[in-house]
């Protein structure tokens, strides 16, 4: 069509060209993929003898509770001593539990490994705490590469530690972009720890979570994990039995 007046041929064009901008741009926008979907969490629940509840995850071919453990007493029934601020009795390496600085915001107990090994069984009835063997396997499943699973020190391969913590930026201090993801389901809080001598370790909630396994290296250590706010895998190492550590138990076979 010719349009001879200037200002309708003005309008004309602009129109023409806003027409052929809104086309480009639907096609573009047509062609933009979906977000892709998590990926669905199997879940459950199950009490320990105190009657508290954990939400527990099924994460490979194992169920694991997504919460830290939290019971004062022994699955046969029997009182765990608790420890406060006394140092000298916590050096004594007698099985016991305390509360990081006595915090409410404290995700579950910190246990020294001396209760996680006792005869009267500190996992619920049909659970037991994680091996150093179930870690790897769970970290495996997560992407953790073959090479790096029996070494010690950060293991950063496939960011198992961002797929265990708690979706940011919920939980953990913020580092450079360094969030959960919470791929796994686990859920991971950072709980902190306590020291041999019976002092806090530092930094402490929101920083760094620490979690016993059942698996002893000999007798005065025991392996165990931790995860960091500006670390995105998984540490992996042995420490002295008399540490406080938080634990995670494992549905058995």
């Amino acid at each position: 069509m010719k349009v001879t007046n200037p200002i309708l041929r003005n309008l004309y064009f602009s129109i023409k060209g806003l027409t052929l901008f809104i086309i480009v741009f639907s096609s573009l926008n047509s062609c933009t993929k979906d977000p892709i979907p998590e990926r669905p969490v199997e879940t459950d629940s199950i009490a320990d003898i105190d009657g508290n509840m954990y939400t527990v995850v099924k994460i490979g071919d194992d169920w694991w509770m997504a919460e830290n453990l939290a019971t004062t007493t022994y699955r046969n029934g029997v009182a765990i001593e608790r420890f406060q601020n006394n140092a000298q009795n916590w050096e004594s390496g007698s099985p016991a539990y305390c509360i990081y600085e006595e915090s409410q915001l404290a995700p579950g107990l910190l246990y020294n490994w001396a209760a996680v090994n006792s005869i009267n069984e500190l996992a619920p009835a049909g659970w037991h705490v994680a091996t150093d063997a179930e870690w790897q396997e769970m970290e495996s499943h997560l992407g953790m590469s073959t090479d790096e699973l029996e070494k010690f020190n950060w293991r950063e391969s496939g960011s198992c530690g961002n797929k265990l913590k708690v979706k940011g930026p919920d939980g953990w201090l913020s580092f450079e972009g360094i969030w959960g993801t919470n791929e796994s389901g686990f859920s991971a809080l950072a709980g902190a720890c306590r020291l041999w001598n019976g002092q806090w370790g530092n930094p402490g909630l929101s920083s760094s979570g620490f979690w016993w396994t059942e698996t002893k290296k000999d007798s005065s250590s025991a392996y165990f994990r931790n995860l960091d706010y500006k670390k995105s895998g998984v540490f992996r190492f042995y420490t002295d039995k008399r540490y406080g550590m938080s634990v995670r138990c494992v549905k058995d076979k």
